[in-house]
């Protein structure tokens, strides 16, 4: 059966009532889904830097120990070569011995250097490294807390809500397609998400914009759907209003 245009305008009330509740139960929750997220990703990118930066540590300490297994091994063939050079039966090959233990001392200088080097690395590494993980302790706290206040504001209001979402799902069902793809677009573009809206004191309760006498007759009629000259929501008479609430 056809409905009427009163029984349309209903439905879509009902409908708007319904989303409005929904919409200040999510406002109680406010930023805090969002907050939650950025703090896991903050979490996460801490944890991935901090797992860099230890194995950046570790590659540098076995680079230390590379360099000091060479020292080791540059030692043993200076031994070894001054050990030849007093075997030497002329002087090329005592140049050739002496320049093979000046190699081998210029190797050490080069290992010694590169230790140094990897110390500071380490000290400036370990530094970041330590940093981060302070970052990561108060980064888990603030993720702990809001969770924590997140979960009690959910626990709170989670019964509502699922309620009001299946209540609107039904409501949804009552209404043709058309309108409800109207009402939809006016919801979304609107920052309070209203688009189904009263007249209060001779203006759209919307945009607060004044309305016509005669219009605001027109709307009370209930004889076509009548949208906002200014905002373009629907507009319903202040009786509807009332008989919704007493529904």
């Amino acid at each position: 059966m056809e409905q009427t245009v009163e029984q349309k305008l209903k439905a879509l009330y009902e409908l708007q009532t319904i989303h409005t509740k929904i919409d200040r139960i999510r406002q109680v929750r406010g930023e805090l889904p969002m907050e939650v997220a950025d703090l896991e990703d903050d979490v996460a990118g801490l944890e991935t830097r901090i797992q860099k930066i230890k194995a950046e540590l570790d590659d540098v300490e076995d680079e230390i120990v590379t360099r000091k297994n060479l020292i080791k091994e540059a030692q043993a063939n200076i031994k070894k070569y001054e050990t030849q050079l007093n075997e030497v039966k002329n002087n090329r090959e005592y140049d050739a011995i002496s320049k093979e233990i000046e190699i081998q001392g210029l190797d050490i200088q080069v290992s010694e250097k590169k230790i140094r080097e990897y110390g500071f690395e380490i000290t400036s590494k370990t530094q970041i490294y330590e940093k981060a993980l302070a970052d990561l302790d108060a980064r888990k706290s603030d993720l702990d807390a809001k969770k924590e206040e997140l979960g009690t504001i959910t626990a709170e209001t989670e019964k509502e809500e699922t309620e009001l979402v299946a209540q609107s799902e039904k409501a949804t069902g009552n209404i043709e397609e058309r309108l409800l793809t109207a009402y939809n677009r006016l919801r979304q573009n609107a920052k309070n998400g209203l688009a189904v809206v009263t007249i209060q004191r001779d203006s759209c309760s919307g945009c607060f914009n004044q309305i016509p006498p005669q219009r605001q007759s027109d709307i009370r009629q209930r004889k076509k759907i009548i949208v906002c000259e200014h905002c373009g929501r629907i507009l319903v008479d202040e009786q509807m209003a009332l008989e919704a609430e007493e529904a």
